[in-house]
């Protein structure tokens, strides 16, 4: 589960890139810069902020605790209840976009290679949930790395051929400008705007330190490291490769547009969603390369396996040790911990791949991601931002807020009707007139697009306000709701402060985090039976 902590910083900060940045990610951005424009590139701004709120604020805390699942952190501070609460929590979040990310496979192997979807979210789950359980952790951070290699060949791959076919990497963006498609300042304060600069800033701030600071897919790979240093090394390693993927997938996009400006396939009628233009784009222009083709699909097989074997790892390390191990309540055996082990991660691979069956319901995969990560991840980290800077709060008062926060957001993610997301303008004029599918499909007329912007804008007065707010604030509203309602209810119940561990909280010298994870490494057994006696008692 640690792999011996012997892992250097390369393969780690590509893991940590690459469990983050998966199938749902290719497909997805690239779908976002095509439909609706490059406004989303300002995500990669905001973890700049939260690299170094991960590094020198969450990340001390649990390493010099030491603890394989980082929910044991929230029973020690707020109790057992709250510690299960949010493995819960985690474990359904994790689940949901493991089987997005399979189903984003599926998307491009049925297009390209003819697989049915449903062999290939198979084929894609079963080969990564049996190497993660035979080799555990360092098998995924080891093929991680070369995954990530492959996953960046597929991308370039589809800019190199789309700059061959146009004239150049300039001329791309120049056609993407002259079309309408480049927007990087939009300073709207309406939290109703989809993507603005306040959005994409507070929301993926919050995103990237909910995802880096307190999720156990992320935290598990800093605990491979021999020391915290090297963890925080690999953590400001990880920033710049995963904005370079990004900002290279968002201008995949681009380089897609560049070639269908004049014939959008959607309103051809050669597909339905966006989510597929990647693998049509492939199909367009690479067929006849030797090479090409196959180049991408296994660039895009190893987005998802890098994603899917990350998150079956951690979700069977936080079952061990949050439901099994206390409930058995006596120490298990390594020999019978990695037989445990195994048998999770396999139960959670075919859970996975059953879950993605129903993965075509939820719409653009980028925002469906995003909404998963955003509803979960904003009420678990107010309660360990909580459990590790606010010393006042106690435990009946956090399990509360978590709960309230939960709820709350769950109510506004998944609740509705939402409105539907605007496109930007595609056109057919360059379409032969036998090539559509659908010949339903025109081009609408400049009267009719002024009709259709009425009605729809006298269409979306009808929707509740709170579900027109932007998919980008959840996170924000989740940690906010939860920190209220945590700090109200702590008033009504008393305090344990005094009772508590000081390696709990934060500390401002990074020294001590050395000193404690010495201290605790020469007396583990000690530790142990002390933390034990002093959780029963």
């Amino acid at each position: 589960m640690l792999g011996d902590k012997k892992l250097s910083i390369i393969p780690v900060g590509f893991s940590l890139m690459a469990s983050f940045m998966c199938a749902t990610a290719m497909f997805g951005l690239s779908a976002e810069s095509y439909l609706r424009g490059t406004q989303f590139m300002v995500i990669n701004a905001s973890n700049i902020i939260g690299t170094p709120i991960v590094a020198y604020v969450f990340l001390p805390v649990f390493y010099k605790l030491g603890y394989l699942s980082v929910y044991q952190y929230l029973e020690e501070r707020f109790g057992k209840s709250t510690r299960i609460v949010a493995s819960l929590a985690f474990s359904i979040q994790t689940v949901l976009r493991t089987a997005l990310v399979l189903y984003a496979v599926s998307l491009a192997l049925n297009a390209i290679a003819g697989f049915s979807q449903t062999a290939s979210m198979m084929v894609v789950g079963i080969l990564c949930t049996f190497y993660s359980t035979i080799g555990g952790i360092k098998a995924v951070i080891v093929t991680d790395l070369f995954q990530s290699l492959l996953m960046f060949g597929s991308v370039f791959t589809v800019i190199g051929v789309a700059a061959v076919n146009v004239g150049g990497l300039t001329e791309i963006w120049k056609i993407a400008h002259d079309y309408g498609r480049v927007e990087l300042f939009n300073f709207q304060v309406d939290p109703t705007v989809r993507h603005s600069w306040w959005s994409l800033m507070l929301g993926g701030m919050f995103t990237y330190v909910s995802v880096y600071g307190v999720n156990q897919v992320q935290v598990q790979r800093y605990l491979t490291m021999k020391d915290y240093g090297t963890a925080v090394r690999t953590l400001w390693f990880s920033w710049p490769i995963t904005a370079f993927l990004s900002l290279s997938m968002s201008f995949a996009g681009l380089a897609m547009f560049s070639k269908y400006r004049d014939c959008d396939p959607i309103k051809e009628g050669r597909i339905t969603s966006g989510d597929q233009l990647m693998a049509l784009f492939v199909l367009d222009t690479m067929a006849f390369t030797p090479g090409l083709t196959g180049l991408f699909l296994a660039g895009v097989c190893s987005s998802a396996l890098c994603s899917v074997s990350a998150a079956l790892n951690s979700l069977a390390a936080v079952t061990l040790e949050d439901y099994i191990t206390p409930l058995v309540n006596v120490d298990i055996p390594d020999q019978k911990r990695v037989l445990w082990s195994k048998i999770l991660v396999a139960v959670y691979g075919i859970l996975s791949v059953a879950l993605a069956f129903c993965a075509h319901f939820v719409g653009p995969l980028l925002q469906a991601s995003m909404t998963i990560l955003g509803i979960i991840g904003g009420p678990m980290l107010a309660v360990f931002t909580l459990g590790i800077l606010v010393p006042y709060i106690n435990q009946k008062g956090a399990l509360v807020g978590l709960v309230a926060g939960l709820i709350f957001s769950f109510f506004l993610g998944l609740g509705g009707p939402k409105p539907p997301v605007n496109n930007l303008p595609t056109y057919t004029n360059g379409c032969s007139p036998d090539s559509f599918h659908n010949f339903d499909v025109d081009v609408p007329s400049t009267s009719l697009l002024i009709e259709s912007t009425a009605t729809q804008e006298i269409h979306e007065e009808s929707y509740m306000y709170l579900y027109k707010i932007s998919y980008m604030y959840y996170i924000v509203i989740g940690f906010t709701t939860t920190i209220l309602v945590s700090l109200v209810a702590s008033l009504f119940f008393e305090s344990n402060v005094n009772t508590q561990n000081p390696k709990l909280f934060f500390s401002a010298n990074p020294k001590d985090v050395e000193r404690q994870v010495e201290t605790r490494q020469k007396r583990p057994s000690t530790v142990s039976k002390t933390v034990t006696f002093s959780l029963n008692s």
